[in-house]
């Protein structure tokens, strides 16, 4: 039911009384919307500065861009429902969901529908497909926005990837270099050291065991050592590789010699 203040207007007012009521609902639903684009773009824009200046995770873009075109998408799904509802609060459509059906068409400017409204008041309906046509527009210009932004990120995540693994194979290269370096020096160390095969057996046995043992003692710190100090290398090259990583993104040195797009683009 039309509320008591609606019915008491004259019906040759009534078509103005619809329009000044969708005006202020409209300036109001533009105001909220411009806040939400804001918002989803500077979310987008924090998320996209996230991901150049840490790894390279395509996947993260991708759900980032989701996230951001699906709030654009939710935010015209409230503004549907704030019409609806303000319709159902006039009294001009008694159910819920013909008043949703009938600001759904209505704001997307495809028709009316089944639905439709009270002859004096259906001045509102040219009022709500003027909000959808402001708010589309808006949103349009943020997508596009929002669209060019994520294909530029898409573009250096894979140049830093290819660096990246650049990075890795490089680091598995220098530990195989290591590792041989290190099975050779220990090859070398265990020809270099005293061996007793064929010794007379001469002596006390207390002695000559003592000997081998002394021997294969040292023999076993020196090979301990080596091992070690692979260990402490790989160990280095593999913290070296990490920061390298670490640091790819906007400024990063291609291996051509040439800078990133990202810096290109800032130049």
């Amino acid at each position: 039911m039309i509320p008591a203040a609606l019915q008491r207007i004259p019906d040759e007012f009534k078509p103005y009384a619809a329009m000044g009521i969708g005006a202020i609902i409209l300036v109001g639903l533009v105001l909220v919307h411009g806040t939400g684009i804001h918002l989803i773009l500077k979310l987008h824009e924090r998320g996209d500065v996230r991901l150049r200046f840490g790894r390279p995770h395509e996947s993260a873009a991708i759900a980032l861009f989701g996230a951001a075109v699906f709030l654009l998408l939710f935010a015209h799904l409230v503004e549907i429902m704030v019409w609806a509802f303000a319709l159902i609060g006039l009294g001009l459509v008694e159910r819920a969901h013909d008043a949703i059906y009938f600001c759904a068409n209505a704001y997307t400017t495809l028709g009316y529908g089944a639905v439709d409204l009270e002859p004096h008041w259906r001045n509102i309906s040219p009022v709500i497909g003027l909000s959808g046509m402001f708010a589309f527009a808006w949103t349009t210009g943020a997508l596009v926005s929002i669209v060019g932004s994520h294909n530029r990120l898409l573009t250096e995540l894979r140049e830093e990837r290819v660096r990246e693994r650049g990075l890795r194979q490089t680091l598995r290269a220098d530990e195989r270099h290591v590792r041989d370096r290190e099975a050779a020096a220990e090859a070398a160390e265990r020809a270099a050291a005293p061996r007793h095969t064929g010794e007379p057996l001469t002596g006390r046995l207390s002695e000559r065991l003592t000997d081998r043992w002394i021997d294969w003692t040292a023999e076993k710190r020196k090979i301990d050592a080596l091992r070690a100090a692979a260990r402490a290398e790989i160990a280095g090259l593999e913290h070296t590789e990490r920061l390298a990583e670490d640091a790819l993104g906007p400024g990063a040195v291609l291996d051509d010699g040439t800078a990133s797009s990202s810096t290109q683009t800032k130049a």
